[in-house]
């Protein structure tokens, strides 16, 4: 898998509560749900790319099994 790439981002308090709260909703972290939100406007702009990588579901990743 590729390297993620780190942005530095600024917001308004009051929009990253928001979107902390909705993140919380959805189990997700708020970066993880701000990467749903950018996905999810490139993908109705007709805008994501076809080599971008999957996103990770929400909740807690499975425990890895023994094998």
């Amino acid at each position: 898998m590729a390297e993620r790439k780190k942005v530095l981002l600024r917001l308004d308090p009051a929009v990253h509560d928001a979107l902390a709260r909705w993140a919380s909703d959805e189990l997700r972290s708020t970066n993880a749900q701000i990467e749903f939100v950018l996905r999810r406007a490139l993908t109705e702009a007709g805008r994501m790319p076809r080599d971008a990588g999957r996103i990770r579901k929400p909740g807690r990743p499975r425990a890895a099994q023994d094998e």
